[in-house]
């Protein structure tokens, strides 16, 4: 049990609302969602902003475009979904919010090279003016750079026993690597103005952007819970549900590419068809691809439903994303 918890709040993983527990819970005695996302969202973010401490700008505008680049609005879909598979796991809260912090820096640095002119070529992100833009390339990449060593000081420092450490220094390199995320953007940068098979396509999102929303909810599970033997069913669900959420995430960025506006996307819409870039919505179809999208939340929750009610906030992040997709990626 936690420092200054009750046992009802290490069964339920109240300790990690921040004392709100009674407050997030329905007449059921069900996790309201919106009150825990937001309350942990705040979390990561006012501990985001602690570690990219503006004090330390020194002579350049190197913290400044960190602190935009990272700070400036975001659903925080990662962050949140190492919360919920911590609570899953009882991870301690103070812990569970600094890991969602390096995930989040971690994003944010692929979100900034992937906007540079050699790469997606934005000028719009999050609403707003992308990195390069608004503090030059060259501060772009050192920004870039400079978020995936802080990530991984930030892991390095946690106060969690040094194997602890070590497993989510892995895993987050390991969903940036060549195998990763890196590898995802180099075979993205392939395929332009190209006709693929789908396939193709589907293991290029499981690598630029699925490896990362894979990450993200193993390295909760591993603030608390070692993958070994014993815990080879646990790590087997997760693994399933964040393949499918992470597909159906890209699936319905795709879309949105296609439907949504400037206010909704916060960033340029229709550049994936203007670079003759192959997508999901491309080659299925606008319907057949919200259809996939459903189908992959679908299997998402069912990949997660032995786990039971310690499951509750990753079920809940699945509906808030069946929520987005019909209010936002309309095929109609």
């Amino acid at each position: 049990m936690q420092p200054g918890s009750t046992p009802q709040d290490d069964i339920t993983g109240d300790s990690a609302l921040g004392g709100l527990g009674a407050q997030a819970r329905d007449a059921s005695g069900g996790l309201l969602p919106e009150i825990w996302m937001h309350e942990g969202a705040n979390r990561v973010e006012q501990v985001l902003a602690r570690l990219l401490c503006a004090e330390h700008d020194g002579e350049t505008e190197l913290m400044a475009a960190m602190r935009y680049a990272t700070l400036h609005g975001g659903k925080r879909t990662r962050a949140l979904l190492c919360l919920a598979a911590g609570t899953l796991a009882d991870a301690p809260a103070h812990i569970l919010d600094k890991v969602g912090a390096a995930i989040e820096m971690m994003h944010a640095c692929t979100l900034v090279h992937d906007d540079l002119p050699a790469m997606d070529d934005d000028v719009l992100r999050r609403g707003l003016p992308t990195v390069h833009v608004k503090f030059g390339e060259a501060t772009a990449i050192l920004v870039g750079d400079a978020l995936q060593a802080h990530a991984f000081l930030t892991l390095a420092s946690l106060g969690a026993p040094g194997e602890s450490r070590i497993a989510l220094v892995r895993e987050l390199a390991q969903a940036v690597s060549a195998e990763g995320a890196a590898g995802g953007q180099a075979r993205d940068l392939s395929l332009l103005g190209k006709h693929v098979e789908l396939d193709r396509i589907l293991a290029m999102h499981q690598m630029k952007s699925g490896a990362l929303v894979r990450a993200s909810v193993r390295m909760g599970a591993l603030c608390a819970v070692a993958e070994n033997a014993a815990h080879a069913a646990l790590y087997c669900a997760l693994d399933h549900y964040s393949a499918c959420f992470g597909l159906a995430l890209q699936v319905i960025d795709d879309i949105l590419d296609v439907t949504a506006d400037i206010a909704t996307l916060g960033k340029t819409p229709g550049k994936d068809a203007a670079a003759q870039k192959p997508t999901c919505a491309s080659i299925m179809g606008l319907p057949a691809a919200r259809q996939f999208a459903l189908d992959l939340l679908r299997d998402a929750g069912e990949a997660i439903a032995p786990l039971g009610s310690r499951a509750e906030r990753l079920a809940q992040l699945l509906q808030r994303a069946n929520a987005y997709l019909s209010k936002h990626a309309s095929c109609a």
